[in-house]
């Protein structure tokens, strides 16, 4: 069954290398399970490598951009659909309704703002979506580290850890994603 699979990352490429790659192979690997790509419709930075990956594997892929980035960053002119939207928050709208699962690579504070929005929805009961922390090369440590010490000072509970699960392997991931689904069947 193909689903919508909305990832999460940066309009960068980052200092990283091994980061490039995950971004590329992200992006084949959607292609290839026949899955649907849903992203911020950038075309530089990881986001615009992945949708690259994925159009050049005959995926399909959506961009979801807010009008203000579409006229002053650089949309993605190849995909199989741009949806512009209204603002930051419109496009996490979007995004959530459109999305039945979200992976995050690494990224700033874009891709934490989106994260965290994701979670913060789902702690609500607003959605019961998987939400996949691509923990490659420890990169998400230090946010796991925060949240903890969140814990250790009563403003997150425990049962709360459950909302997200970090996963430091792309092919990991997709399992998960896959058994978490076959459960809501």
């Amino acid at each position: 069954m193909s689903r919508s699979i909305c990832v999460f990352c940066a309009s960068s490429l980052g200092e990283d290398p091994l980061f490039l790659e995950l971004a590329k192979k992200i992006g084949r690997q959607i292609a290839q399970r026949g899955d649907h790509l849903i992203y911020g419709g950038g075309a530089v930075g990881l986001m615009g490598v992945m949708a690259n990956s994925c159009l050049h594997a005959k995926g399909k892929v959506t961009g979801i951009i807010p009008k203000h980035l579409n006229e002053r960053e650089i949309p993605h002119k190849g995909l199989s659909d741009m949806i512009v939207v209204k603002d930051m928050f419109d496009r996490k709208s979007e995004m959530l309704d459109r999305s039945d699962g979200f992976i995050v690579l690494p990224g700033g504070f874009g891709t934490l703002d989106e994260l965290f929005e994701m979670i913060t929805l789902g702690q609500l009961g607003l959605h019961k979506k998987p939400i996949i922390l691509l923990n490659v090369n420890r990169f998400f440590d230090p946010i796991i580290n925060q949240i903890k010490v969140c814990m250790a000072h009563g403003f997150i509970k425990e049962e709360y850890l459950e909302l997200f699960i970090c996963i430091p392997k792309l092919e990991d991931a997709f399992k998960e994603l896959d058994e978490i689904w076959d459960k809501a069947n």
